[in-house]
């Protein structure tokens, strides 16, 4: 075990984490972050290609400007900025620390991790949401040619491939996959139509695809199940089967709610599990426990991004430096 005590343990070292420890840095707070991946581990996650919704100005943390060489930053450019930023600060960053439990101990947080013992005052959690994918729960899911994350099209040339979903994940990915040359993509669909919030200049491109045949859409649709094969899915014109090699699940992802129960936060009685928590000091109900980022929206991933929730680090940091 750590013999020194932290003021705050940060989990998560997404930008909105990174924000956290440069705020508790300006401070002198004792800190570290954890993460279990590498550092800004659900933006490198992000297809090669997305360009972000945000300008970069609004992505900016720590006072280090971004620069980008787009109207809209893309991944790559955010990768850099965040490693330079992390950098910059000389942010006591632990990648590939994953957190394996939490409890109390004497008012302190006993945070055991896959390399140690620590103990913390506080606790920040800001772990996004991008680590646990909606499944499908049909069979075959487990099927290696079922795929929940996307990085590139180069894989599927010349492939019958699935996409499932309708929002901007799903939208990108079967129009990168229609231009790198996928033999067929087929998007199946829950909803009567693509998603309304889907980027402005996509919308109407994967509308005109869908339109003239080069893409096609089902909507009001389910899959069933999957083979290796084939996928079998259920129509309002009935039971469809098409030739399949790859299936892209780009259903959406839910934030680490066994995480936050391990933590005694309790969740507001609406559809999306909402964390409690005091948005003038971003703490939650159980004392020294604070969120933020876009896991303070629970189920409603679209409500906090980082430009809207990168304020949550000076209200927390406040706070504890005022206790």
């Amino acid at each position: 075990m750590s013999k020194k005590i932290l003021d705050i343990a940060i989990i998560g070292a997404g930008p909105i984490g990174l924000a956290c420890g440069i705020e508790a840095a300006k401070k002198n707070l004792e800190h570290l972050i954890f993460e279990k991946g590498c550092l800004v581990n659900s933006l490198y996650r992000y297809p090669m290609n997305m360009t972000f919704f945000s300008t970069s100005d609004k992505l900016e943390i720590g006072g280090v400007p971004f620069i980008s060489h787009n109207p809209k930053p893309t991944r790559s450019e955010a990768l850099e900025y965040y490693r330079r930023v992390s950098s910059h600060w000389n942010l006591p960053v632990r990648l590939y620390e994953q957190i394996n439990e939490i409890s109390t101990k004497e008012n302190l947080f006993k945070i055991v991790t896959s390399k140690g013992t620590y103990l913390s005052k506080k606790v920040i959690v800001a772990t996004g949401f991008y680590d646990f994918p909606y499944m499908l729960d049909v069979p075959g899911e487990d099927l290696p040619k079922v795929l929940h994350y996307y990085k590139e099209a180069h894989p599927f040339f010349g492939m019958n491939v699935v996409v499932v979903g309708s929002a901007n994940s799903a939208v990108d990915v079967a129009l990168e996959l229609y231009r790198k040359k996928a033999k067929r993509v087929t998007m199946i669909v829950r909803e009567p139509e693509i998603g309304q919030n889907v980027k402005y200049w996509s919308k109407p491109d994967i509308v005109n695809r869908i339109k003239e045949g080069s893409i096609d859409a089902h909507f009001n649709s389910q899959i069933e199940e999957i083979t290796e094969d084939h996928v079998r899915f259920k129509t309002p014109k009935g039971v469809k089967i098409i030739e399949n090699e790859f299936v892209l699940a780009m259903t959406g992802y839910q934030p680490n709610f066994e995480l936050l129960e391990s933590l005694g936060v309790e969740f507001q009685e609406d559809e999306y599990r909402t964390p409690v928590f005091d948005p003038n000091t971003m703490q939650s109900n159980t004392e020294g426990v604070y969120l933020a980022g876009v896991v303070c929206g629970g189920l409603k991933t679209n409500k906090w991004f980082i430009e809207n929730s990168r304020d949550h680090a000076p209200l927390i940091i406040e706070h504890l430096a005022q206790k």
